[in-house]
């Protein structure tokens, strides 16, 4: 069987890490779920750990949300469409936005269920995804401040997500500026600014992020412990909390460079096939995971003298070398993912999802 699991203490241990990098820097943090794909079973095991602020892009997942976490504080990720707005309004207390029109229409929305919907204003920093241009912030915030069911909790950035740069000091320093702008402008206070996902912790770690920066959204560094900066581990952080574990359904030596000109007729990309050079021979695992599943460039196996070489649509192919364990058919071979792969298999209907472990508190 071919399978996702989840270690529920290397979950607790990142939980923890998360809470004390927070918890010293003074600032809140809503963990967000995308990457569940709405896996109820899971966000039971973070409820039980005492998480209580969640965020989602998906207004199902949202649901589930509600329905497993006791009285949870949601946050919609996803700028909202003009479509979804009241379904926003009654499934999120929080949204991220960056259109005055949208912005009106969740107020209309919120106004007719009689509440007030709380909103960050996302700016652009650099990445070149959602946010205003710094230049329209006071006009746009002027326009907002008037809607009476709206309340602008704060403002906030999305870095290092689609242009893939990471963040800066700088970066960082700039909302800070914008927010002491808004405040002496409007004479209104904005309690937050939420400066992004896990991609900002190696700043936190480092100790280079100001102090106003008081809220984060992070998924990432729970479920994978990745370090976006400088690669690897963040320090204190575990890598095993979500594994993929892939059985073996052919084992045989054979050679090691294919015969041919390779990749001309594969559907997918190539793969680095190391020094292998013809005639030369080991073993080659087949597993029962291919491209339909995941993203395999994503799959890094987590014996380091394994190596993947490619993947067709259900199968994925890994050299063993002299198969040193001892490996046979029905025996798994386990990777670790980046987050790309991970997100596919967990929206994936073909892969199991399976928690193990225990927490060590108990």
């Amino acid at each position: 069987m071919s399978r996702v699991t989840v270690n529920i203490e290397a979950l607790s241990a990142n939980l923890e890490a998360i809470d004390r990098l927070m918890t010293g820097h003074g600032a809140a943090w809503t963990l967000v779920t995308k990457v569940l794909c709405g896996n109820t079973a899971i966000m039971r095991v973070l409820a039980s750990m005492g998480v209580r602020s969640v965020g989602e892009s998906r207004l199902t997942h949202l649901r589930a949300v509600r329905r497993v976490f006791e009285d949870p504080e949601t946050w919609y990720l996803r700028i909202p469409r003009l479509s979804m707005c009241n379904t926003v309004v009654t499934m999120a207390h929080v949204s991220l936005n960056s259109e005055i029109e949208t912005i009106a229409r969740l107020n209309e929305a919120a106004a007719a269920k009689d509440k007030v919907h709380r909103v960050v204003i996302m700016i652009e920093l650099g990445d070149l995804r959602e946010g205003i241009l710094p230049g329209s912030l006071i006009a746009f915030y002027d326009a907002v401040f008037r809607l009476p069911h709206i309340e602008v909790i704060g403002i906030g950035t999305n870095l290092g997500c689609l242009a893939g740069v990471p963040p800066t000091v700088d970066q960082l320093m700039q909302l800070v500026l914008y927010r002491e702008l808004l405040e002496l402008k409007f004479n209104k206070p904005l309690p937050l600014i939420s400066a992004g996902s896990s991609v900002v912790l190696p700043l936190l770690v480092e100790g280079q992020v100001p102090k106003a920066i008081n809220h984060f959204r992070i998924g990432e560094a729970l479920f994978l412990g990745s370090d976006l900066v400088h690669g690897g581990t963040l320090p204190g952080f575990r890598d095993d909390v979500m594994l993929l574990d892939a059985e073996i359904v052919e084992l045989k030596e054979k050679g090691m460079a294919p015969i041919g000109e390779s990749g001309v007729t594969s559907p997918f990309q190539a793969m680095p096939n190391g020094d292998a050079a013809p005639g030369q021979r080991g073993y080659r695992a087949l597993v029962s995971m291919g491209q339909l599943d995941t993203e395999i460039t994503g799959l890094t196996p987590t014996q380091p003298d394994y190596q993947i070489v490619g993947a067709s649509s259900d199968i994925t192919v890994v050299n063993i070398g002299e198969n040193p364990r001892n490996l046979r058919i029905g025996d798994t071979v386990t990777f670790r993912m980046n987050y790309a792969a991970l997100l596919r298999l967990m929206s994936s209907r073909y892969v199991t999802k399976e928690i193990i472990g225990t927490r060590e508190d108990g």
